[in-house]
């Protein structure tokens, strides 16, 4: 019997049930974003525009040395979808017992990492020398709170696999207020500058993380959390990390490229810096609206392959792929030609939104090719193959991007040319990524009979 949270994936009217799952996914993933948001808008009006500079500078070196184990919960959410759609909730439950603890572990080696290898990558990548100091005294702090981070994104996986999107939203929700409540005091009233904002952020990821513990620890049936029961279980941790960490390493592979691109540009100055760091961060919740649907097209695929509804999974990917193209284009152009009023929230300097609409008018108004190509991946994951996508994007999105870098953007340094290679890297990994389930998706119809057949 599923409650009232829970969804069944595999039958009843699909649009539907994909803009109920979809939504709530948007939702949170705003909220989420609005963590590191409130942290720049306060840091930019409070502290200054060095302090944006030094904040937004962190961004691609966060997600770098984060994504990796994020991908893991990719994992998790497959294969516990996929139990769940086959009706196994011993599986089930050994799953959600096995994620949990490899993400606490994960979390606490990611505290060590962060406060070792932080300053030295900053370095590395040209940051420069009047925000160098506040950005890696803000990444040292961010990283204290690695373990919520994880627990709260294989926690939320664990509910998005059993079809329940709106509670982990109610969770981000009550974060993200205390998020901003705790930015402005350690901003304004004790003048932390980014160690506030930084402090501030760790707190909030802390409440949201104990949040979605607790609501498994209350939930009754196979994904229950039981803490006696935490337990490394080999099959389910291969099979996690069989799709996980190939999902993982595509985000570090993606995160490397972006690396380099921030680093090409810090060669502009450190106003080109924060004006690109406001427009990115604009760009992020176009971005995390369109990873809603990917997310849901990962789910909806591997709980109606556990069921061996086939037909289902076709139409899953075209209906995700008409929605994320929709939300890409109407939330992409929006950001552009309101570009003027968004970046004003983030800094007065009128230099500063001069160069952040100039990235919006290259990369956001493209960005739904960036949607196209996710929901792609998140279908082809969702039958079973996470190598395959890791691949192409290490050859569609990093390789092509740094070869860009290296030779057209070394002949004509201009912003223009370093921006171009978002869309031209996005269109060439859709395609390609779109052959690849063609050709995908008959391997694995084929390894287990449907139901009609048998």
């Amino acid at each position: 019997m599923r409650r009232s949270y829970e969804m069944d994936m595999c039958s009843g009217p699909l649009f539907r049930k994909i803009l109920v799952f979809s939504l709530p996914l948007m939702c949170s993933g705003i909220l989420q974003l609005l963590f590191n948001a409130a942290d720049i808008i306060v840091v930019g009006q409070f502290t200054g525009s060095t302090a944006l500079a030094a904040v937004g500078s962190t961004t691609s070196l966060i997600n770098l040395m984060v994504n990796l184990f994020i991908g893991l919960s990719v994992g998790a959410n497959v294969v516990i979808a996929r139990s769940y759609g086959a009706g196994d909730e011993h599986a089930v439950h050994r799953g959600v017992h096995t994620a949990l603890l490899a993400a606490g572990v994960s979390g606490v080696a990611l505290i060590f990492i962060g406060l070792a290898l932080s300053r030295p990558v900053l370095e590395l990548m040209g940051t420069a020398p009047d925000v160098l100091e506040q950005a890696a005294l803000y990444i040292r702090i961010y990283f204290i709170g690695m373990p919520a981070v994880l627990l709260y994104n294989f926690g939320a996986a664990i509910l998005r696999a059993v079809g329940d999107t709106k509670r982990p939203m109610y969770f981000l929700f009550i974060a993200g207020v205390i998020n901003v409540i705790f930015n402005l005091i350690f901003v304004i009233q004790f003048h932390l500058g980014v160690a506030g904002v930084a402090i501030a952020t760790v707190i909030s990821q802390t409440v949201s993380a104990g949040l979605v513990l607790l609501c498994l620890y209350h939930s009754h049936g196979a994904y229950q959390l039981i803490p006696s029961q935490l337990k490394i279980h080999g099959d389910q941790l291969r099979a996690i990390l069989r799709i996980g960490l190939p999902a993982g390493l595509q985000s570090v592979l993606f995160n490397i490229s972006n690396v380099i691109i921030q680093s090409s540009v810090n060669t502009f100055g450190w106003m080109v810096v924060a004006g690109n760091t406001a427009a990115s961060n604009i760009e992020g919740f176009v971005y995390t609206a369109m990873n809603a649907v990917y997310q849901t097209s990962l789910s909806f695929t591997s709980q109606n392959m556990g069921a061996r509804n086939y037909r289902r999974v076709d139409r899953v990917l075209l209906e995700c792929l008409g929605l994320v193209a929709v939300v890409g284009i109407v939330l992409g152009q929006g950001a552009y030609l309101l570009g003027n009023q968004l970046l004003g929230i983030y800094t007065s300097d009128p230099e500063v939104i001069t160069y952040g609409i100039y990235r919006l008018g290259i990369v956001s108004a493209t960005y739904f090719l960036c949607g196209l190509m996710d929901v792609l991946a998140g279908c082809i994951r969702g039958l079973g193959y996470s190598v395959t996508p890791m691949l192409v994007t290490l050859v569609g999105s990093c390789l092509l991007r740094i070869v860009w870098i290296f030779t057209v953007f070394q002949a004509m340094h201009t912003q223009q040319i370093l921006y171009i290679s978002y869309p031209l890297s996005w269109l060439v990994t859709a395609v390609t990524h779109g052959i690849c389930y063609l050709v995908l998706r008959r391997r694995a119809f084929r390894e287990q009979p449907s139901p009609e057949t048998t």
